[in-house]
C-alpha cells in the first residue's frame, strides 16, 4: 500500500514493494516540480524472469549490492523485496526490510521539513559483515532534454562492458576514462557532451564520475528548460565519491522495455568501485589510494549510516548550474548567467559541518 508523507511544500509518496521513493511533488513560486521518472509499463508486461524490481520501476529506490546479480535480482534485495513500515516521529517515514543483507538488517528513513524543497533520506546497515557497493538510483524525467552540472570530478568511466550489445545499443566506448566530461569517448570514434541530455538516439549507457577528494559536498545539478526547473542530488563525498549515469533512451528492444522507455537519465549516487570497467582492474585501485571509499565496509557489531538528499525548484531561466554552495543551513545554486536561488537545507545533516571557505588540509568532524 503506498504511503503518503507531506510538510509544507512539498509531498512524497513511497510504495513498501522495493522501498521506492515513488513520486516527489514540490510546490515553489507557485507551480509544482514533480521531477522522478516512471516506467511506461504495467507490471504484467514484466516477463518471469526479470528483476522483480523492473515491475515498479519508478522514482528512487537503494541498492545494496549495487550492480550485482544474484537470487534477490538485480541490484540486491533492498530493491527488490518488500519494507516494512515501523512507527516514526511526525514528518518521518521508517522501513525495515523485510531479510538482510550479508547478514545486516537495513533501516530506511524518509524525512521532510517544512519549506525545505528536499527529501532527506538515510539508510542504516546494522550488524552484518564484508563489503559491498551501494547507491541510490534516482532517475529523472528528461523527454524534453537536460543539462547536467556536478561537483568536481577526477574523471568519467564506463563499464567492462556495454549494456546492450546484441538486444539493444550502447554508443560510449567500454571501458575507457576521460577527464572531461564534455568530450567522453563514443564507440564510434566520436566524443560526447556528458552534460547534455540527449546527447545520442535509442541507446542505453552507464558511465560514472569520480569526486575529486578536495570536494567538500557532492552535488549534481538536472536542469529542465523546458518545464523550467532543477532537480538537484547532494551527498557527502567522502562517503558517496560516485556519481553514476544512467542513460536509457530508447535503446532497448526486448520486452517490457520494447524501445520505448525514453527520456530516463538516472543519477546514481553511491560508493561502487565494481562498475568503473577499469579502475576495478587496478591495485591498488585509485579510489582506495586517493583515500576514498570503493565500496561500504559494514560493521558486526556496529551501524553504517548512508545518507542522500534530493529536491527540486523552479528555474525558469533554463541556464545551466554554475555552482552549489552549503553555507550554515542555507544551499545556494548560481547559473552560469547569474542567475540564483537561495534554499534552506539542514548543513550538517549529510554528515557533520562542511568548511564554509578552503582551508589546507582540514580536519573534518563528521557527525553521522
Amino acid at each position: 500500500m503506498t504511503q503518503t508523507l507531506t510538510a509544507r511544500g512539498i509531498r512524497i509518496t513511497f510504495t513498501p514493494r522495493g522501498g521506492v521513493l515513488r513520486g516527489m511533488e514540490i510546490t515553489d513560486e507557485g507551480a509544482t516540480v514533480a521531477p522522478l521518472h516512471h516506467a511506461p509499463w504495467s507490471p504484467n508486461e514484466v516477463p518471469p524472469d526479470a528483476p522483480p524490481h523492473q515491475a515498479w520501476l519508478a522514482g528512487d529506490y537503494f541498492c545494496a549490492p549495487f550492480g550485482a546479480t544474484g537470487p534477490d535480482g538485480l541490484h540486491g534485495l533492498p530493491a527488490n523485496g518488500d519494507w516494512a513500515i515501523v512507527p516514526s516521529t511526525p514528518g518521518t517515514l521508517r522501513a525495515v526490510l523485510q531479510g538482510s543483507v550479508q547478514g545486516a538488517t537495513v533501516l530506511k528513513e524518509l524525512s521532510l521539513h517544512n519549506d525545505h524543497p528536499f527529501v532527506y533520506q538515510r539508510h542504516l546497515f546494522i550488524g552484518g559483515t564484508g563489503t559491498l557497493p551501494v547507491a541510490n538510483h534516482a532517475m529523472v524525467s528528461v523527454p524534453n532534454g537536460a543539462k547536467l552540472s556536478f561537483s568536481r570530478k577526477r574523471w568519467w568511466e564506463t563499464l567492462a562492458e556495454p549494456l546492450e550489445t546484441t538486444r539493444g545499443r550502447s554508443l560510449l566506448a567500454y571501458p575507457r576514462r576521460a577527464e572531461d566530461a564534455a568530450g567522453f569517448p563514443g564507440a564510434d570514434g566520436s566524443t560526447v557532451n556528458l552534460h547534455r541530455y540527449p546527447w545520442g538516439e535509442a541507446h542505453e549507457d552507464f558511465v560514472a564520475g569520480i569526486e575529486d577528494p578536495a570536494s567538500r559536498l557532492g552535488w549534481t545539478a538536472v536542469v529542465r528548460p523546458a518545464e523550467g526547473d532543477l532537480f538537484l542530488s547532494l551527498r557527502n563525498p567522502a562517503q558517496l565519491p560516485m556519481t553514476m549515469l544512467w542513460h536509457s533512451n530508447g535503446g532497448r528492444d526486448y520486452t517490457p522495455w520494447n524501445s520505448r522507455h525514453k527520456g530516463c537519465l538516472g543519477v546514481e549516487e553511491g560508493a561502487a568501485l565494481p562498475m568503473l570497467g577499469l579502475s576495478s582492474r587496478e591495485t591498488p585501485d585509485p579510489l582506495t589510494a586517493a583515500g576514498q571509499p570503493g565500496q561500504v565496509t559494514l560493521e558486526t557489531e556496529g551501524t553504517v549510516d548512508i545518507r542522500h538528499v534530493i529536491g527540486a525548484i523552479r528555474w525558469p531561466s533554463g541556464q545551466s548550474v554554475a555552482g552549489v554552495m552549503l553555507e550554515g543551513d542555507i544551499l545556494t545554486v548560481t547559473g552560469d548567467w547569474g542567475a540564483e536561488r537561495k534554499l534552506p537545507l539542514r548543513g550538517t545533516w549529510l554528515g557533520g559541518p562542511i568548511p564554509e571557505a578552503p582551508k589546507p588540509k582540514p580536519k573534518l568532524d563528521w557527525d553521522l
